[in-house]
């Protein structure tokens, strides 16, 4: 009883759940079968859409969640990583799941998880996902959603979410990212995002290489699911795809992803196929709530932009997306950027030297981040043989309060990409409202 004790304010709560965290990453869906089936299987009490990919996930998860509000029904939102605050991958009609509650899921799930190490051994206690991934639903059972959102957390096959039977499985893209957990070829990493492919359930599928199809079309056949695939419904043609209130042509493809998941989701709920109509689905796509995706905002009256391009496929999307900002203001942008890894820091960095006249390189407060020098080891010698300016600052350089940024001049156009953790540390101060940011349980 002295141990529970401990978790009584949400200091103590953060410290035990960080412990989780440090304890790195555990695949497998067996723990999260243990914990489901202790916790008397939440996971079953509610109809969900289950949502993998490489990008996009969480987009094509944040367009569903829209088109549901419109019905009226009650949504159940996970996704991850979080921003700024761990509640954020836990919402109910988008309400973040508050200290008070992760302090009470905490206080329930702890004892029950040293029970399961104490008859299975140390490997059967559950990690911080999965402890999360219980807390979502726990809290979309007990608040008597209607249809939930499921996002995976990496990869598909071996996730938490994974213990989930959905009315609606989805593969958004396929790429090439966490290779060394998923495998370096497209064809290994679709293998495991496929993995979420239930027997009977319907998959649909986004924008995918031709390899990357087969892979999937073979695992939904071994299942007996149908494939729903949003090149054979919509074409190549980018003008008859959903329209969006989130930018790029990518997000589009999204859009449509959604729109399709919706409908097979109507077909299999009558609970939403009772409500849901294409009316509502467009004005859904409209209403889109996901920010650090494109997101324009608004500083002292300079346009700076919030963008999570971390990995080799976002970094094609955001060599267009800068193109179009360069076209749009008549002058380069100055980018501020940190990443973690070299593998991701690459691709970003050749793609940010075609249009920015000026990197401020900045380092997240994450252990796998690049440093500077690695960084400035990374970035093509083109840059700078063209005049290009680099500079190392720090997030509280750069944003020194919630509505001024300091790098480039006041004319000048600012784009914030690469981690979504250095997203999350510049959101914290530039909404402080939000609570302050909790960044030590974001990877993962």
């Amino acid at each position: 009883m002295g141990d529970e004790l401990k978790l009584a304010d949400y200091a103590a709560v953060q410290d035990y759940l960080f412990s989780l965290k440090a304890q790195g990453l555990k695949f497998g869906i067996d723990r999260m079968r243990l914990l489901a089936g202790a916790l008397g299987h939440p996971e079953r009490a509610v109809p969900c859409v289950h949502i993998a990919g490489t990008n996009g996930k969480g987009s094509v998860a944040a367009m569903l969640d829209a088109i549901l509000k419109e019905t009226g029904l009650r949504r159940g939102l996970y996704t991850s990583p979080h921003l700024v605050r761990l509640g954020e991958r836990v919402q109910v009609d988008r309400v973040l799941l508050g200290e008070r509650e992760i302090m009470a899921y905490a206080q329930e799930l702890r004892p029950m998880a040293a029970r399961l190490a104490d008859e299975g051994g140390a490997d059967d206690h559950p990690s911080f996902f999965e402890f999360m991934t219980a807390m979502a639903f726990l809290q979309f059972a007990r608040k008597k959603c209607d249809v939930n959102v499921i996002e995976v957390g990496l990869g598909g096959r071996l996730d938490a979410t994974n213990v989930v039977t959905p009315a609606v499985s989805v593969i958004a893209s396929i790429g090439l990212d966490h290779c060394e957990m998923l495998g370096n070829t497209v064809e290994l990493i679709a293998a495991e995002k496929a993995g979420i492919i239930k027997p009977g359930v319907p998959v649909v599928m986004g924008r995918v290489l031709p390899a990357v199809e087969r892979v999937i079309r073979a695992r939904a056949a071994e299942c007996g699911s149908r494939v729903v695939s949003v090149v054979a419904e919509f074409g190549e043609d980018l003008g008859k795809y959903p329209a969006t209130n989130l930018e790029g042509d990518y997000q589009r493809w999204n859009a449509a992803t959604a729109t399709l998941a919706a409908r097979e989701l109507a077909a299999r709920e009558a609970k939403v196929g009772a409500v849901l109509t294409d009316e509502l689905i467009a004005r859904g796509l409209m209403q889109v709530d996901w920010p650090g995706r494109w997101q324009r905002v608004r500083l002292g009256g300079r346009l700076v932009v919030l963008d999570a391009s971390h990995n080799p496929d976002g970094a094609q999307v955001l060599e267009t997306s800068l193109a179009r900002l360069v076209a749009e203001t008549g002058r380069a942008p100055v980018v501020v950027t940190g990443v973690l890894g070299a593998v991701r820091a690459r691709p970003l960095l050749e793609t940010i030297c075609h249009s920015a006249r000026e990197i401020h390189f900045v380092v997240p407060q994450q252990g796998r981040a690049c440093g500077y020098e690695e960084l400035e080891a990374l970035l093509p010698a083109s840059f700078a043989a063209r005049g290009g300016r680099v500079v190392r600052s720090t997030v509280e350089t750069i944003f020194p309060s919630r509505d001024e940024c300091t790098a480039g001049g006041p004319d000048d156009a600012v784009v914030l990409t690469g981690s979504i953790y250095l997203l999350g540390e510049v959101m914290a101060r530039l909404a402080p409202q939000r609570g302050p940011g909790e960044g030590r349980l974001q990877d993962f």
